[in-house]
């Protein structure tokens, strides 16, 4: 690993307290007449290095650890499976992972944990996973955390690989961020785009920041696995080519591997009227303009008349009208359905950050000035109150012939 230094050289130092004034952590004091930088505060991140007029400030970096790098190759999917049933986010990931795995000119490489999943491994081979590492145990029918990371951590340092994808699904988030921490290296969450900068080898991974206002790309230079998570529906599930061949690697590990110190007491399954919201391919989101929970039956009426999920943004689950596994936008869920119909919402930059690929947008608002127009299909000026239950009565007349 790459080993980074700061010091302060003495003899240049003149305690003119410039460096205090750029730290934003508070970790320099003059001491003496001389800067001392508190290493427990310190981050590294060179400010105080720019303000010095001494060159009093040397950051510096070790840069011979970068050739053991050339050891790492192939990009690896992590493949979530919930009840050995794999989820579509994993397709996603093998597709846009065979992308990047051919720019490299490596192995595109899945990883499947669990119980009860040998009948699985063909899928994912079909999917395109030139090879696929298989850990199977009665202990590891659920997700834990600590089991789930241990055996990632060991294929990971047996295997070495260049990349590592996974969803940014609630075990995604959870089981990723641990093995990053253990591997001492580089992860960026939520990633709506992934290529990769030849000359260098790094994967140029992109992602909303600052509330969606812009789009910051981001890499991983001395650090390997260089690991991403990206949020579902955002790239399109690779195509199923039956008959592909692969390799299969099935590893066992010792039961204290398996050890947790938490334990799955039950699995409480949330009961839905309508369809799984990122499973659909028709979401009836509603919002601020519902103005109380009780008003959420006319967006549901809709939804079942046309064989669609239940949407909704941020203001209307922090309101408390509707449970957060409905949120569509960038702190909820990505959608990306054929059609998507915002009724009451105003469109801002955080909600639309998580429907905006929707083949067919519907926005539904009596505003006319509302954002949500600009990123519409169809757009109804209107009351929802009048339009919502005349749209469903239409629906439910054309469909019943």
């Amino acid at each position: 690993m790459s080993q980074e230094n700061i010091r302060v050289v003495r003899d240049k130092c003149t305690g003119c307290k410039l460096c205090i004034k750029s730290c934003p952590f508070g970790a320099i004091k003059i001491v003496g007449k001389i800067a001392v930088i508190d290493m427990e505060k310190c981050t590294l991140c060179g400010a105080c290095v720019e303000s010095c007029k001494f060159k009093a400030i040397i950051l510096s970096k070790d840069k011979g650890i970068t050739s053991g790098l050339r050891d790492h190759k192939d990009v690896w999917v992590f493949c979530e499976q919930k009840k050995s049933v794999i989820q579509s986010v994993s397709y996603e990931l093998l597709g846009e992972g065979r992308i990047l795995a051919d720019k490299l000119k490596v192995g595109l490489c899945a990883v499947l944990v669990g119980d009860n999943i040998n009948d699985k491994v063909n899928e994912l081979i079909s999917r395109g996973a030139d090879k696929v590492y298989v850990v199977q145990s009665s202990s590891l029918k659920n997700y834990l955390d600590e089991p789930y990371t241990n055996i990632l951590v060991d294929l990971i340092k047996e295997y070495k690989p260049e990349v590592l994808l996974c969803g940014a699904t609630s075990i995604g988030r959870s089981l990723i961020s641990r093995v990053a921490v253990r591997l001492n290296t580089g992860l960026t969450a939520d990633c709506t785009g992934l290529d990769i900068d030849l000359e260098k080898r790094l994967l140029l991974q992109t992602r909303p920041a600052f509330g969606g206002n812009i789009m910051a790309t981001i890499i991983c230079p001395n650090h390997r696995p260089q690991m991403a998570t990206v949020r579902h529906k955002v790239m399109k599930e690779a195509v199923a080519r039956y008959g592909r061949k692969g390799d299969i690697i099935i590893k066992e590990y010792p039961s204290d591997e398996y050890a947790s110190r938490t334990k799955l007491i039950n699995i409480v399954e949330e009961l839905e009227h309508t369809v799984n919201l990122t499973e659909a391919d028709i979401i009836v989101s509603g919002g601020r303009g519902l103005q109380k929970a009780e008003n959420f039956k006319l967006i549901e009426e809709l939804a079942i008349s046309i064989g669609g999920a239940v949407g909704a943004s941020r203001c209307a689950v922090d309101s408390g009208w509707i449970p957060y596994s409905h949120q569509v936008g960038q702190t909820g869920k990505t959608v990306c359905p054929k059609l998507y119909i915002a009724c009451g919402i105003s469109g801002q930059i955080q909600h639309l950050a998580g429907m905006q690929s929707s083949e067919v947008i519907v926005a539904i608002n009596k505003d006319p000035y509302a954002p949500i127009f600009k990123v519409a299909t169809y757009g109804i000026v209107g009351d929802l109150f009048e339009v919502v239950p005349l749209l469903t009565a239409r629906f439910k007349e054309v469909l019943k012939k």
